[in-house]
């Protein structure tokens, strides 16, 4: 087991493109990071390099103590677990498990006795004796990841290695997966597009964008504590709502104006995020998690002065919970980042397209079960306040405590 390092690590392709860009990122030994981002952040660029497959243009990288800059992949003590498998076809599940292990001449006695430890840890000995072909895409997958784990290597290296399988082995796969990391302990670097996948398996996510790190943390601070306006939109799911709004202050108190309506922020709200009052007057974009709406019918006591009020124009009813989306007079945020957000997530971004009148937006709401509001209805939705959300819509940058 080993740290990987990246000290201001970039790669520069030869028409100027910046794949990654003056990276730093250490990686702690026996730890679990994620690198996640949407299609073209730099992420599997990132994770060629460790593996060697792409050259280094600036900087230095270190597996262990060791800089690894010009070190060919072979020699690195990484192994690798692809997308495609990539088994040998002709080979049983036993020799594809064992094919890395014979290149190095190991003695027999030791090549059995790794293969039938990782059969036992990954549920395979019943078909070692099968061919790829036979097998499932779980299974198959299971089998790639054998052949890393009787290397014993320094390091794991996973480069969307679930992104064939369907929904429901994804989720059973990346418990699996996560599981055996845990076991094993040994260092791994896990590429994602799914950032539900990131959050639920990483010790620590590392979000890319561009070619550059945005934050990484463990998953509940980069959920609860977005350090931008990215971040915030591309972590949870259904995404973040994103309005303009403009912070307002009355009778001592702050409200956040979003068009037409008012939401008192609260003392437990302004208490966590200080730079608010530095910002009355002025325009904001906040972020509201659906799940930080609920029908008011649900809510008894809710004050009238921290609810959205609007036209529900699609439910969803999901069993255990309904997924609201109603229309509000509002703006939506319209920055690079909200706009490569809603491009990545294959959304209008004319609400227009999907039926919403001029000068009006969809908000997401995650109402429970029990509501029983319908398409038409006009829909009053809570808002926890302490939840919320707030950038600079100029720099989109998080509006925290500037003092810290």
């Amino acid at each position: 087991m080993a740290q990987v390092a990246f000290d201001h690590v970039s790669k520069i392709y030869p028409d100027g493109t910046r794949a990654v860009n003056d990276m730093n990122l250490d990686i702690r030994d026996g730890e679990f990071m994620v690198l996640v981002g949407p299609s073209g952040c730099g992420k599997t660029t990132a994770l060629r390099m460790i593996a060697g497959l792409e050259e280094i243009s600036e900087g230095v990288l270190k597996i262990g103590e060791r800089v690894v800059n010009h070190v060919p992949s072979r020699d690195r003590d990484i192994a690798m677990v692809f997308q495609s498998y990539a088994l040998y076809p002709h080979l049983s599940v036993y020799e594809n498990i064992a094919f890395g292990l014979r290149l190095k001449k190991m003695p027999k006695d030791e090549i059995d006795r790794r293969v039938q430890q990782a059969a036992k840890l990954l549920g395979l000995e019943e078909f070692l004796k099968r061919k790829p072909r036979a097998l499932s895409g779980g299974q198959r997958q299971r089998v790639a990841m054998g052949r890393a784990i009787v290397r014993e290597p320094q390091a794991f290296l996973m480069d969307e290695p679930l992104s064939n399988l369907d929904a429901k082995l994804r989720v059973q796969m990346r418990a699996e997966i996560a599981r055996l990391q845990d076991d094993l302990g040994v260092t791994t670097v896990y590429v994602t597009h799914d950032q539900v996948e990131a959050m639920t398996m990483g010790d620590r996510v590392a979000v890319m964008r561009k070619g550059e790190l945005q934050q990484v943390a463990d998953p509940q601070t980069l959920y609860d504590h977005p350090v931008n306006l990215f971040v915030g939109g591309f972590i949870g799911s259904p995404a973040m709502n994103m309005l303009e709004a403009t912070i307002q202050r009355s009778n001592g108190d702050l409200f956040a104006t979003v068009g037409s309506q008012k939401i008192e922020l609260g003392e437990e709200t302004t208490s966590q995020r200080p730079d608010l009052h530095t910002y009355d007057g002025r325009k904001v974009i906040i972020g509201i998690r659906p799940e930080d709406l609920e029908d008011t019918a649900l809510e008894p006591g809710a004050p009238a002065t921290r609810t959205l009020t609007g036209k529900l124009e699609l439910r969803e009813a999901l069993g255990a919970e309904i997924m609201a989306h109603f229309s509000i007079e509002a703006t939506a945020a319209q920055t690079d980042e909200t706009r490569e957000l809603a491009r990545d997530a294959g959304a209008a971004e004319d609400q227009q397209q999907i039926g919403v009148e001029a000068g009006k937006t969809i908000v997401v709401g995650r109402f429970g079960a029990r509501s029983r509001v319908q398409e038409g209805d006009v829909v009053h939705a809570v808002v926890d306040t302490r939840s919320l959300h707030f950038f600079d819509p100029e720099t989109g940058l998080g509006i925290y405590d500037s003092a810290n």
